[in-house]
């Protein structure tokens, strides 16, 4: 590379993937295969428009792969249409909202301390602007979604959208619930499976195409272990023209040819049956990690995990918050974010909570045992609150890595 500075600085993040363990729910490692798709010269061709209807010339070989990436996504979801050319996940739901919404309709979902998403209504979003938005939260009781409530603030609110999903929500989500609100409310219902999408597609969660869920949003990264991206998907062959229109020309450009390639090989590793083991482990290694917590006494938000995340809370359990926290650990080479918690009464930027996610490091090759350990090792080290006894285990933790990242290297 002849920008030094840059290629220097690349190298200095192979070194902290390698050295750090990465404990961040929204975070993975991509194959090989993926790799190369993505920094390949498909970058270099725009392509405006859907397979056979583009703007350019020369899209041939953009539309074979978009095609792919089309037929392996619905195969994986059983679904009729799909979208795949959003970049982004919110990117993906703004289109959804443009497609069914006009501006200033009511929209219901949950809310952020609740483990909501920025999309899905917050206040200083594009979802939050330039729509009515009204949130619904977990129950104060156990941290759970509360699908009685649910009702009562939908029939109250009358929302022409509601939207089931979350980025920090530990348990399973009962898509047929919500899909009985939608019905009792006359709302469409969006399903942003972004975090679980791995667990979906693998049968370890409810599919929401199942019990008719309108439109699902997602990204490919998450669980899923893919080219960072977004993608819509529906059964309603109108809902799937008016989405289409709203992600080109509504809110994007030319799509990234380069990504939908990696999003197609994405699917394909998906649709293995490896696939379904690594998933498995993600699920196993998360429980096992957050029962140690309780175990040890410490607040497990909704007391344990469905899925591959959990959370922390750090003020009741170490008198620390989720930024004192996040950057104890950090000593010790472990990474993961602060959260804010159900009712949490600290700022976003401080929090009372973390959290914990497995998927990347179940990637990296780390066992039930080793999560177990290192669960041992963050409780250490918060229990003491201690910049040194924090250091001292970046050796345990170094250790732990030495023999990792066989399958998905990172060079």
């Amino acid at each position: 590379m002849n920008d030094k500075e840059i290629e220097l600085i690349i190298l200095d993040e192979v070194k902290r993937q390698k050295e750090f363990v990465q404990l961040i729910a929204s975070e993975n490692f991509v194959s090989n295969d993926v790799l190369k798709a993505t920094g390949s010269i498909l970058t270099n061709k725009y392509a405006e428009g859907y397979p056979g209807k583009r703007y350019y010339g020369g899209v041939e070989n953009a539309d074979r792969i978009e095609n792919i990436a089309r037929d392996r996504l619905k195969k994986l979801f059983n679904a009729k249409y799909v979208n795949v050319q959003p970049h982004s996940g919110t990117q993906a739901n703004i289109a959804v909202f443009q497609a069914l919404l006009e501006p200033g309709d009511k929209i219901l979902g949950m809310s952020l301390t609740s483990g909501g998403h920025l999309s899905h209504g917050f206040k200083a979003s594009s979802s939050g602007k330039n729509y009515t938005a009204f949130t619904y939260e977990v129950s104060k009781e156990n941290n759970e979604l509360d699908y009685d409530e649910i009702l009562q603030i939908a029939k109250k609110v009358k929302p022409k959208l509601i939207i089931a999903g979350a980025s920090s929500y530990p348990r399973k989500i009962d898509f047929s619930k919500f899909k009985e609100i939608a019905d009792k409310v006359g709302a469409y219902l969006l399903a942003d499976v972004a975090h679980i999408i791995g667990l979906i597609v693998t049968g370890n969660h409810q599919n929401p195409f199942d019990v008719g869920v309108d439109v699902v949003t997602s990204t490919t990264h998450k669980t899923l272990r893919g080219a960072r991206g977004g993608i819509i998907l529906t059964n309603d062959e109108e809902l799937s023209k008016k989405i289409d229109s709203a992600v080109f020309p509504g809110t994007q450009g030319g799509p990234l040819v380069h990504v939908i390639a990696g999003k197609a090989i994405t699917f394909k590793e998906a649709l293995e049956p490896e696939f379904k083991t690594y998933i498995e482990n993600v699920i196993e290694n998360s429980s096992a990690m957050a029962n140690k917590f309780i175990e040890k006494g410490k607040v497990v938000s909704t007391n344990g995990t469905d899925n591959h995340l959990f959370l922390v809370n750090t003020k009741k359990s170490f008198g620390l918050t989720g930024k004192q926290s996040e950057e104890l650990l950090w000593n010790a080479n472990i990474v993961l974010n602060k959260n804010v918690l159900p009712f949490d009464e600290e700022s976003p930027s401080i929090t009372s909570g973390i959290r914990i996610g497995t998927a990347a490091m179940t990637t990296a090759g780390l066992t039930k045992n080793d999560f177990i350990k290192l669960a041992d090792i963050i409780i250490e080290i918060l229990d003491s609150n201690s910049k040194e006894i924090a250091t001292k285990k970046k050796l345990e933790v170094l250790k732990l890595l030495g023999r990792k990242y066989e399958k998905f290297n990172i060079n």
